[in-house]
């Protein structure tokens, strides 16, 4: 008897992953550690406001995570440095059969600071996203976090109805839980027009930065003149502002000009934004 002839569909998936580090070294930051697996690099190391800070732009070659990638950052900075990482475009997260993967693992020793300022994320219907997301910091470490959620793709008339986003972040500061988070969104929920949830707006973005501020500057951000729902939270130790929007521009340019106020106050630098924001 002949063996029945079977068919295995296989779907090529990629794992990337990307070790990076950053010390100082009297009165500059510089990278002590670059490894990389796979299609995940960063460019060549910045200098844009003088030696002490350190920025560098982290590339996905491919362009899209796709069911079954797996992505794999950690980022270690050093005692007293000070590291500055974003992307040059938004990260999209493809329609799949199967989840795709990120975990990021972000540790910040004592009087260092790490800015963490991505582009945004855009989940097309269909997607299976699935982030993990675990910051340690040491001491009087600092730390200023964005992420930018796009859900769907509004302008191509694309409405998040299949498929699923969730994410994981957990801050500790010196083993302590600072912030602990769970998100999750299915495909045609309720929660995507509740007036609970997303209200209607596919966009949302959150910004985390340690330290806190008085009243007077928490009104000025507050009147942020802005095309997004968004407010802030002084919690101990923590700020945190969040939106909702239309657009991911409109979130980008919110947490942007938040940034521009804040980074003076609780990192101690003139914001200068980074060039490829600009491109």
């Amino acid at each position: 008897m002949n063996a029945p002839h079977t068919t295995t569909l296989f779907t090529p998936s990629w794992h990337a992953e990307l070790e990076l580090a950053y010390g100082r070294f009297g009165e500059s930051t510089r990278p002590t550690q670059r490894r990389h697996c796979g299609p995940l690099r960063v460019q060549k190391h910045l200098y844009a406001e003088g030696p002490e800070v350190c920025q560098h732009i982290i590339v996905h070659p491919p362009g899209g995570i796709a069911g079954g990638d797996r992505l794999d950052i950690a980022v270690a900075v050093g005692a007293a440095a000070w590291a500055q990482l974003t992307s040059p475009g938004a990260a999209k997260w493809y329609r799949a059969n199967g989840p795709a993967y990120q975990q990021l693992t972000l540790k910040v020793g004592a009087g260092a600071t790490l800015e963490w300022l991505p582009q945004e994320s855009i989940v097309y219907a269909g997607a299976q996203a699935e982030l993990s997301t675990r910051i340690d910091l040491e001491g009087d470490a600092r730390l200023c976090y964005w992420d930018i959620i796009a859900l769907g793709r509004p302008a191509s008339g694309e409405r998040f109805d299949s498929g699923h986003f969730q994410a994981h972040l957990d801050i500790h500061r010196d083993g302590q839980l600072l912030w602990h988070e769970r998100q999750r969104v299915v495909g045609n929920d309720g929660l995507l027009d509740s007036p609970i949830g997303l209200v209607g707006q596919p966009v949302f973005a959150t910004l985390l930065i340690s330290g806190e501020i008085d009243a007077e500057l928490l009104q000025r951000c507050r009147e942020i003149p802005s095309r997004v729902r968004g407010d802030l939270s002084q919690l101990p130790g923590l700020l945190v502002a969040r939106c909702l929007a239309g657009e991911a521009l409109h979130a980008r340019a919110w947490l942007i000009e938040l940034w521009r106020l804040l980074r003076p106050e609780l990192l101690g630098r003139d914001a200068v934004p980074p060039r490829i924001w600009s491109t």
